[in-house]
């Protein structure tokens, strides 16, 4: 999927949040939006699945001005969302949160496909199917809430802080298994305040502070620009 956002603006009641945003993700891409808290990373992926209403701008998917859809019907579009803080169903069990994930699904034999592919991707989840989602480690927890996106068959991928709270050893399992998304074809936006891991494995890269894109490029320039280093990686 194509998205083009074009002179975004976005916020909460009279606090406005986003400023006239720019930005663009191109089919297959791998994109990354890093910045502090409080820069408007997460209401920039919200305006995009539904959850905040735009108060200006264009949101365009393949060329199809979203800004304003109801969030039910942006999954329809072929988008994605996993939201900050995992947000899985913790009274059901993996495969119960798995056929959540698969409502727009009705194929049995491409979603018994799309299951086998997320434990490939995710092996411990095929192991614990019948596991109530609220007993498991967070980084479990982070893995199923992405399976569930996956279980769509988005053509594009949003992902929200997805390292906040792991371990690092979950953090190098969780970003492995979006390379290999990736790899596959599918286009990913992501937003993360780890900056350093994002810019190792994103190829393009904006930063937002204050509601508004201060800098972009690729992400192995942005990487070495000394003033991402001394603001984002302690160098």
């Amino acid at each position: 999927m194509e998205l083009n956002i074009r002179d975004l603006k976005a916020g909460y009641g009279r606090v406005s949040v986003l400023d006239g945003i720019n930005l663009d993700v191109h089919e297959g891409e791998y994109v990354a939006v890093v910045g502090a808290n409080g820069a408007g990373k997460t209401t920039l992926l919200k305006a995009i699945s539904g959850t905040v209403t735009p108060s200006g701008g264009q949101i365009l998917a393949d060329g199809t001005n979203i800004a304003g859809l109801a969030a039910h019907r942006v999954p329809k579009t072929g988008i994605a969302h996993v939201p900050e803080g995992r947000q899985v169903f913790p009274g059901l069990t993996v495969a119960e949160n798995l056929d959540v994930g698969a409502y727009l699904q009705r194929d049995k034999d491409r979603r018994e496909e799309s299951r086998q592919e997320i434990f490939a991707l995710f092996p411990r989840l095929g192991e614990r199917l019948n596991q109530l989602a609220g007993t498991m480690s967070g980084g479990e927890q982070q893995m199923l809430a992405l399976a569930r996106a996956l279980m769509l068959r988005p053509r594009l991928l949003m992902l929200d802080e997805p390292s906040q709270g792991l371990a690092p050893k979950v953090v190098t399992e969780m970003y492995e298994a979006l390379d290999r998304i990736r790899e596959a074809g599918m286009t990913v936006l992501l937003v993360e305040q780890n900056v350093a891991t994002a810019l190792r494995h994103a190829d393009r890269a904006y930063v937002l502070e204050h509601g508004e894109i201060a800098m972009s490029g690729p992400a192995s320039e942005l990487a070495d620009n000394d003033e991402i280093r001394r603001a984002y990686l302690g160098v």
